[in-house]
């Protein structure tokens, strides 16, 4: 029988075995927690905590500020030190910090436990929002803003991303793992709030103990599947796993509910769990700190705020001389100016890269070999694309659908005259966006 898959696609190395078989370790408490207020897409919560505060672990420290924010809390009992402003690593511009400096060890705020088999779907998508969760394959998103529609309009099916698609990362793998249950209880609490009958989860077929493992914990669950996938990159992609797991295509300028489903991580449905079940919200994250730089590569559970020294650190420190640090997978993730930047919600994995031995090859013209049209996931043309872009024709590239671009990097990886197209596509969306007045 054929894997399922989608059109497209790369098959760059996986070297997911730097880590895929390091079992879940704690990290220590952080002395001090520094967290970015915007830890997630929308907008940024307000501030309500000040210098000399003396909060605790949980507790909130910054309240939502719109429809699409959430609230942020405190990951360290201890004292407010002082609000700066660090460079954002995703955001590029300097964005407020609270600083917290850690008295003790926890002292915990926690909400009640909710017991989700006896709870309504309102309780549930309002324990989602107060506990803060975002999606956190790396997007953040905010999760309870996915099912507000279908809190009038339910949906059908909720799927689990756990194919993992982007290189060395393995931090979903090991929750599969050894976080199995919680797992599956999220994804049940998930699938009552938007009413819908069906879950699947859908895992890369380079994991198979992850498969047999959720297979057999959801054995005796008739309403949840557990499929594997075809190992190819952006399988992780919202449209490309609805697709693949589905057949179901989401409509171009669409959302996955305008066709009945709903896509989270695989950490997000353990938070989803741990917020429910136990009322902790979302302080504390999964994540692979790996490559070839580093002397041990780890998957961990670290509290948000923590500087990345210190994973690299915990990691045994650089391996060699550090050629690059970048703040989740090779393909999608950015380079970090400095490893004083904290863990943040969207914090999927540390990849400690080596400095290369020879400079990398020059940018050269492009020569229409159409090879990143083969790989788009999206049926786009990049190689045109790219043209448009640079000209500054920015309308002509949107009736091409640069909108639809999601942003993977399959046409720059395979590109042989080296064209960052990804960069350029970024950098004329926030144009395009701007001179449409933000819309």
């Amino acid at each position: 029988m054929a894997v399922l898959t989608f059109p497209g696609g790369i098959h760059p190395p996986e070297m997911k075995e730097l880590s895929q078989n390091a079992s879940l370790e704690r990290m220590p408490l952080p002395k001090t927690a520094y967290c970015f207020v915007h830890q997630n897409l929308g907008a940024p919560p307000k501030i309500v905590c000040e210098p000399g505060d003396m909060v605790k672990t949980g507790q909130i420290i910054a309240e939502p500020s719109g429809k699409v924010s959430v609230p942020l809390h405190s990951p360290v009992t201890g004292e407010v030190k002082e609000i700066i402003k660090m460079m954002h690593p995703v955001q590029k511009k300097k964005l407020d910090v609270v600083v917290i400096e850690r008295t003790g060890e926890d002292d915990w705020q926690l909400m009640d436990p909710i017991d989700f088999t006896t709870a309504g779907q309102d309780e549930l998508y309002q324990r989602i929002l107060d506990a803060g969760i975002v999606g956190l394959g790396g997007a953040s998103f905010p999760t309870h803003v996915k099912y507000t529609s279908t809190m009038v309009k339910p949906a059908d099916l909720i799927i689990i991303n756990g194919a993992e698609c982007e290189p060395y990362l393995t931090i979903d793998h090991r929750f599969m793992l050894e976080k199995g249950e919680e797992l599956l209880n999220g994804l049940r609490i998930l699938m009552k709030i938007a009413g819908a009958k069906k879950g699947i989860i859908g895992i890369e077929t380079n994991k198979p103990d992850a498969i047999e493992n959720m297979r057999k914990m959801a054995s005796h669950d008739g309403n949840i599947d557990v499929v594997g996938v075809k190992t190819k990159y952006p399988q992780g992609a919202e449209k490309q796993l609805i697709y693949t797991t589905t057949r179901r295509k989401v409509p171009a300028g669409g959302l996955p509910i305008d066709i009945g489903v709903v896509m989270n991580n695989v950490g997000t449905a353990v938070a989803v769990s741990e917020a429910v079940s136990k009322g902790i919200p979302l302080i504390e994250r999964g994540v692979t700190i790996t490559g070839e730089g580093i002397n041990q590569p780890k998957n961990v559970l670290v509290r948000i705020g923590t500087p990345v020294s210190e994973l690299i650190h915990f990691a045994g420190g650089y391996k060699g001389e550090p050629g690059k640090v970048v703040a989740g997978g090779p393909m999608t993730g950015p380079a970090l100016t400095t490893t004083e930047t904290p863990i943040m919600k969207g914090t999927s994995g540390i990849l400690v890269l080596p400095k290369p031995d020879k400079q990398p090859r020059p940018t050269k013209p492009c020569i229409n070999c159409n090879q990143c049209v083969e790989v788009c996931p999206m049926a786009l043309e990049p190689n045109f694309l790219v043209k448009l872009c640079e000209a500054k024709k920015y309308d002509d590239a949107v009736d091409m659908n640069l909108l639809s671009c999601i942003e993977c990097g399959a046409c720059a990886y395979i590109c042989p005259a080296r064209i960052d197209h990804i960069k350029t596509f970024q950098l004329t969306k926030r144009v395009y966006k701007a001179l449409k007045g933000g819309k």
